[in-house]
């Protein structure tokens, strides 16, 4: 498909609005519409547990774009009303105020969806986060409440657990695993990690799953631990996961398992497309079924997706990267960190957490983590394309 009549994109985020980006900056004139289940125009959402959280920014400036950058994409926005069904035979997504939109291409956007535990809401103090709304509910409890536990020891629970331990809560992080990211740092990064929660007056209770939350009058008071422990709290946030939103494609004839399953141009069927966390695409150079959910991602698969509308045909096959900022520390993940991979420091020192790590399996370089060294840890990435081009010869 070289040149759709119109695009239709689902999901009003950072990835659906890049892919509208990139067609328009690839010289495409037809028509784009966006469609998204929230209110708001696009917003990015890693600031969302740290600058909005903290308050030191205001909502709005979590905007991806001003008003007079997207009018002069000349999009048509359809905001608050969410995806409810797809014809994928006459590419028409029907919506829950009973639009009927059609698009010579669709492409998927509609991201992901917090895992919750035992039924409880924010208005028991129980609370996610995912959404702008859901950060500001957050906040309004964190400036009213002394103490937080954060069940999940993930990047997004450790987040949020720096955030409130900086304006002054006392914090708590349970989770199965033995340290703060240890899923995705590996043991001896993530201890450090770990060392720097303990550092600024964070309590970890790690290596413990969560049977219940104990309710007094309607509203949280405590975290029920798998050994029978009772952690006191006024407040609580799950942060475990996310499953991908497709519920509104069951019926459609996409292939659905962990996300919309595409081929390596990001296809999931003929015209339909997927982007960003939502994806789960074949990754040539590492031979099977990749999704990622960060947001470098939603903008260079939106990119990718963008081209192969317009005929492109173009194998999608990034590097992945994240980066998190917690207490004083910014650290930066290229790549895939096995956990028995062998972990060389190759800059700096772990003594002052100041440092860059290469991760080694089986002679190749699968990934570099910086920690407070960016501009040498995105030079070692180059270690990791080196060793690809090597594979491939």
């Amino acid at each position: 498909m070289s040149n759709p009549a119109n695009v239709l994109v689902v999901g009003a985020s950072a990835a659906g609005l890049s892919t509208a980006e990139s067609l328009r900056r690839n010289g495409y004139q037809g028509g784009i519409t966006i469609l998204g289940a929230e209110t708001e125009l696009p917003y990015d959402r890693p600031p969302l547990s740290k600058q909005i959280l903290a308050g030191t920014w205001a909502p709005e400036r979590a905007l991806l774009r001003p008003d007079s950058h997207l009018s002069a994409l000349n999009l048509d926005f359809v905001l608050g009303d969410p995806a409810i069904g797809l014809d994928t035979g006459a590419r028409t997504v029907h919506t829950a105020s009973g639009l009927a939109v059609q698009g010579d291409a669709i492409v998927i956007a509609t991201g992901v969806r917090p895992r919750t535990l035992f039924g409880a809401t924010a208005r028991e103090g129980v609370h996610v986060l995912r959404t702008l709304e859901d950060t500001l509910a957050l906040r309004a409890d964190l400036l009213v409440s002394t103490r937080l536990v954060v069940v999940g020891e993930g990047v997004l629970g450790s987040e949020i657990a720096a955030t409130a331990r900086q304006l002054g809560l006392e914090v708590t992080i349970v989770g199965p695993l033995t340290a703060p990211m240890a899923g995705q740092l590996g043991p001896r990064v993530s201890g450090l990690l770990g060392d720097l929660h303990t550092d600024n007056g964070v309590t970890l209770r790690l290596g413990n799953g969560v049977s219940g939350f104990v309710h007094r009058r309607g509203r949280v008071a405590g975290v029920r631990l798998e050994s029978g422990e009772e952690l006191p709290a006024d407040l609580v946030v799950v942060a475990v996961g996310a499953t991908p939103a497709t519920e509104w494609l069951e019926g459609s004839g996409l292939t659905l398992d962990n996300g919309v399953v595409c081929d390596s141009q990001c296809r999931a069927a003929e015209g339909i497309y997927a982007v960003g966390d939502v994806a789960r695409w074949h990754h040539n150079h590492v031979g099977g079924l990749v999704r990622l959910e960060n947001r470098t991602n939603a903008t260079e698969q939106a990119a990718a997706v963008a081209a192969n509308i317009l005929g492109a045909e173009v194998p999608y096959t990034p590097i992945s990267h994240f980066w998190t900022d917690q207490f004083d520390a910014k650290i930066q993940v290229y790549g895939t960190l096995p956990t028995d991979a062998e972990v060389a420091v190759v800059e700096g020192s772990t003594d002052n957490r100041k440092f860059v790590a290469r991760y080694h399996l089986d002679g190749r370089v699968t990934g570099i983590v910086g920690w407070n060294m960016p501009k040498q840890t995105r030079l070692h990435r180059q270690d990791i394309v080196d060793t690809q081009v090597l594979a491939a010869h």
